[in-house]
């Protein structure tokens, strides 16, 4: 294709474009098999366009579903009000719930229970479905045969780690009602 635009900038049309996350099968699959580019020369675009991006607006991040264009967290406060709905605030129960199925996948909801020392809620585990953080891996070799939990790609991608081993180690993490604070805006703001 004659005039075809640099490399770097039709990733950046893709990625902006795409809406979420693209990963390096489906950034080769933009070209015909005849001007497809490595593997090597897409990252090392991404890589270039990555440092385009430092300290601008707009950065170009990998997380588990590829790479995606986002806005810097250290803006915001501003950006956040641009929509007058505010993301959904997560009860301790919730985020406690979610930590267990992070940090000990594959669990039981009754493993679950059995650390926190109270029952969990079937809307909890309902809601952490439904927001695509969370996934059945399959069932327990028990009686009664109870779901096994784990977290899936969305999770991944909504907290911007490529895996889990991205994840802060347990002695690090602090009081669930900071990190919730962190991740969602305090309440009322």
């Amino acid at each position: 294709m004659n005039g075809a635009p640099p490399l770097k900038i039709v990733l950046e049309g893709a990625l902006l474009a795409a809406g979420g996350p693209l990963d390096l099968a489906r950034l080769e699959s933009l070209f015909d098999a005849t001007a497809r580019p490595s593997p090597e020369a897409l990252r090392a675009a991404l890589a270039e366009l990555a440092a385009d991006y430092r300290g601008r607006g707009v950065e170009l991040v990998e997380v588990a579903g590829g790479w995606r264009l986002q806005v810097p967290q250290r803006l915001a406060p501003w950006v956040s009000r641009l929509w007058e709905e505010k993301p959904g605030r997560y009860s301790r129960a919730t985020l406690e719930t979610l930590a267990l199925i992070a940090y000990r996948q594959p669990i039981t909801r009754g493993e679950i229970e059995e650390v926190r020392g109270v029952a969990v809620s079937s809307a909890i585990v309902k809601a952490l479905l439904e927001r695509g953080w969370v996934r059945v891996l399959g069932h327990k070799e028990v009686p009664g045969r109870p779901a096994l939990y784990g977290t899936t790609r969305e999770f991944l991608d909504h907290f911007g780690l490529r895996s889990l081993a991205e994840l802060p180690a347990l002695a690090e993490l602090r009081d669930l009602d900071t990190i919730g604070a962190e991740l969602y805006g305090a309440p009322g703001a």
